[in-house]
């Protein structure tokens, strides 16, 4: 897919923040493991994540129902079934696959799960395959597992209760672990846990359905598993802390005038700060801000040095967006990145779009050299948020502008493109392979 752009207008208008991705595609992973029926508000149902995911579900017989304009989703597991499916139904370009195998397992014993895909961000934070976490926390339970060639086959009568020791704070082994100790036999003790904001809405989404669990600090969890299916709930997703950051950005950087709802704040205090140190002055209430020329106090974006690691800070997921702020800064910022030091491939397709040499990056560092000119090119994919800022570039450059791959904004942003629309941007997003629709 690719975004046709004819970038240069200010965007005007109001625009709501979505449930959040990295909450609710855990969340329906979650909601299999009840045989009555979850349904969530809030939900982002138009994400191409969302849409692979639920695809899986419904191909093991899971009930799904949608409702895009009302963004809700209602989830019966009752029927899932454990039968091998063919190849191309376990070939989902998603990271959160592993997910999927709790409520197989403890129905039947056995689950067969799709190889993780997503973002080729620089290889696995465990230093391995990329799932070697998932592989620890199933062992860590007492399950055997194989590699084959076309899923990961998990094996065992139950999940037993036992201790979890991550190497490294991991949020998608959190989320497994959390998962799949709901409904083990047993207490299970998590540690190195890493609870995000995304993972408090899945451990609160856990205790509706019956689950307990125990959370002490930021880091440790113990969960007491009931060794049977969980009741069903009702529950609105998050606001999607990234997706708020991200048209804040792109209404400073095209000079717009944009009030933004559903801004989840208590989520993105630390992103905030660095926004106001960076001269931008934002009128909010409680739950949506406005951005206009004036929130530049001092008519440009002021040069900065920021950390990118682990939440509540700047989290890895937000680099590129800041990156993007900073080609409008008064001067020399600097972004380092601690957690991932190799996600730097989108700065060259970034730089594509920028009329200077504003931009070098090296592994763990972008140095941006403000203020640039944005001007309309063309530019690749290379990650999901990435591919938003390249989007965003193109949108604030006085041309015509062409973003290749951009399903990978897709991925994060719910209805990205008539969300776009509504705000004045000229935007159209083509499948060049209309079969694919």
């Amino acid at each position: 897919m690719r975004a046709i752009i004819r970038g240069g207008r200010r965007p005007v208008g109001r625009v709501r923040v979505s449930g959040a991705k990295n909450s609710a595609t855990r969340l329906l992973a979650a909601a299999l493991l009840s045989d009555e029926i979850s349904e969530f508000t809030e939900f982002p149902t138009r994400l191409v994540d969302v849409g692979h995911k639920v695809r899986f579900c419904r191909s093991i017989g899971v009930k799904i129902d949608i409702d895009n304009d009302r963004e809700r989703i209602r989830i019966d597991a009752s029927s899932m079934n454990a039968e091998e499916l063919n190849r191309s139904e376990y070939d989902i370009p998603i990271r959160t696959t592993y997910l999927l195998a709790a409520a197989q397992l403890a129905r039947f014993g056995i689950a067969r799960i799709p190889y993780p895909g997503g973002c080729p961000i620089g290889g696995g934070t465990s230093g391995g395959r990329g799932y070697d976490l998932h592989l620890l926390v199933w062992r860590s339970l007492g399950c055997e597992v194989e590699e084959k060639e076309a899923f990961i086959e998990v094996r065992g009568k139950r999940f037993v209760g036992g201790r979890i020791d991550f190497p490294i704070s991991t949020v998608g082994g959190t989320e497994n672990a959390l998962i799949c100790a709901a409904v083990a036999s047993g207490t299970t003790r998590i540690y190195n846990a890493y609870i995000t904001p995304e993972v408090r809405d899945l451990i609160s989404f856990l205790r509706q359905m019956g689950a307990d669990l125990e959370v002490y600090g930021t880091s440790h969890v113990v969960v007491h598993g009931l060794a049977r299916s969980l009741s069903g709930s009702r529950m609105a997703v998050m606001p999607d802390r990234i997706e708020a950051l991200t048209w804040i950005v792109y209404a400073v950087l095209a000079q717009g005038e944009v009030t933004i709802e559903n801004v989840p704040f208590e989520s993105m205090e630390v992103p905030l700060i660095h926004l106001k140190h960076a001269g931008i002055d934002l009128l909010r209430n409680s739950s949506a801000v406005q951005v206009t020329p004036d929130c530049l106090r001092s008519g440009a974006v002021q040069p900065f040095e920021l950390a990118c690691g682990a939440h509540p800070g700047v989290i890895s997921d937000m680099q590129p967006l800041f990156v993007a702020l900073a080609l409008r800064g008064a001067g020399t910022s600097r972004v380092f990145d601690y957690r991932y030091p190799e996600r730097i491939a989108f700065v060259d397709e970034l730089a594509k779009l920028v009329g200077d040499q504003n931009l070098t990056a090296a592994p763990g560092k972008i140095i941006i050299q403000g203020p640039a000119r944005f001007v309309p090119g063309e530019a690749n994919s290379t990650d999901l948020r990435g591919s938003m800022a390249a989007v965003i570039a193109a949108l604030c450059a006085d041309g015509i502008s062409t973003v290749n791959g951009v399903h990978m904004a897709l991925r994060g942003y719910n209805d990205l493109e008539r969300k776009l629309k509504a705000l004045g941007a000229d935007i159209n997003i083509e499948n060049e392979n209309e079969n694919a629709r």
